[in-house]
């Protein structure tokens, strides 16, 4: 009798397993690269998801192809608009999870009206992308790039490589989220005088000294302005020929957030014009047939930034800002367990996470 019974708790047990792979949930990933692969796979561990990747950008031109899914995960250039919503709904899609913060390529109504959640990551690593801000504005004051080049051809003249010292120098962050506000600690650091402007101020910053002013103001009196704030309407080209020529005569811009918050035809005219001195900028408006490909071997046929490249007083990197181990690390974590709460009918505890 005790062997039967032992036989049938057996039974039971395997087929509970072979339910629980039967039943696995499932994700389709979109805009997938190596980096992407080994992250997720890695941090599945934890979860026991069915992954599918694609490498090709979502869109109205993929989507059909989209096998049944419980989510999917995409970046900054899949385009998950109305159209692509309502085909995913038909495919069984309860999740649309950005493994990114911003979210302007997903059209939320779409989604709500079609009860699909969307949730992103609203802080990885802020450090990461501060830090980079900062790399590009080292290197575009004391040209390190240039003066790696050079020694490499045995040229240790140092005309050309003129800089300034940063101490003292006034930066102006536009945007003082989580990444705004580690680049102004930052600055900090670097004996700047920091001065901001958001719709939101920061009691925190304030109390470091942080002092926040209109953004005419902050723009008038900074040497180095950094964008740090979320692609909405009511930031699109917010860098525009009227506020370019609101800044100080050679000032510096960075751009490590959205590339449409630059109107870049206003940018390259006001570098002819000499009256931006400095231009860094690790987005752009046009960049999704560009950034994360290799076309070394391609003609580019993007005018606008060719021309952009080409001035030596502009560094262009190809949204690389976030790129640190610990942030992916933090990204795939997130993004996997937000999936994972929703699909349960939980809210996941990341605050902001949850978009819709």
């Amino acid at each position: 009798m005790q062997q039967i019974m032992m036989i049938a708790v057996v039974k039971i047990l395997h087929l509970k397993k072979s339910l629980f792979i039967f039943t696995r949930m499932k994700i389709t990933f979109f805009s997938t690269k190596p980096f992407d692969k080994e992250f997720f796979i890695k941090g599945n561990a934890n979860f026991g998801f069915e992954f599918t990747f694609f490498e090709t950008h979502l869109g109205p031109h993929i989507v059909q192809a989209v096998e049944p899914t419980d989510a999917i995960c995409v970046f900054v250039n899949d385009k998950v608009n109305k159209q692509v919503i309502e085909v995913l709904a038909e495919k069984g899609v309860k999740v649309i999870a950005l493994r990114c913060a911003g979210f302007n390529n997903v059209d939320l109504e779409a989604a709500k009206a079609n009860n699909i959640h969307v949730c992103r990551v609203p802080a990885y690593s802020p450090e990461a992308v501060a830090e980079h801000a900062l790399a590009m504005i080292l290197t575009l004051n004391r040209k390190t790039h240039k003066a790696y080049n050079r020694v490499r051809e045995q040229n240790f003249a140092l005309h050309g490589l003129l800089g300034f010292t940063m101490k003292g120098k006034t930066v102006g962050v536009i945007g003082t989220g989580h990444i705004g506000a580690e680049f102004c600690k930052i600055m900090q650091g670097m004996g700047c005088h920091v001065i901001a402007y958001d719709v939101k101020q920061n009691a925190s910053l304030i109390e470091k000294g942080i002092e926040y002013l209109p953004l005419e103001d902050v723009l008038k009196q900074s040497d180095i302005v950094s964008l740090h704030c979320p692609l909405m309407p009511q930031t699109h080209h917010l860098i525009n020929s009227t506020t370019l020529a609101i800044m100080k005569k050679g000032a510096m811009l960075i751009n490590t957030s959205r590339g449409g918050l630059i109107d870049t035809e206003a940018v390259i005219e006001a570098l002819k014009e000499q009256h931006l001195g400095y231009l860094g900028i690790d987005v752009y408006e046009q960049e999704e047939k560009i950034f994360f490909r290799d076309l070394s071997e391609n003609i580019i046929a993007d005018d606008t930034l060719q021309l952009l490249m080409s001035f030596p007083n502009v560094l262009v990197t190809a949204h690389q800002a976030f790129f640190t181990r610990e942030a992916l690390e933090q990204i795939t974590q997130v993004t996997l367990n937000n999936i994972n709460q929703l699909l349960l009918n939980k809210v996941p505890e990341t605050e902001g996470a949850v978009m819709v």
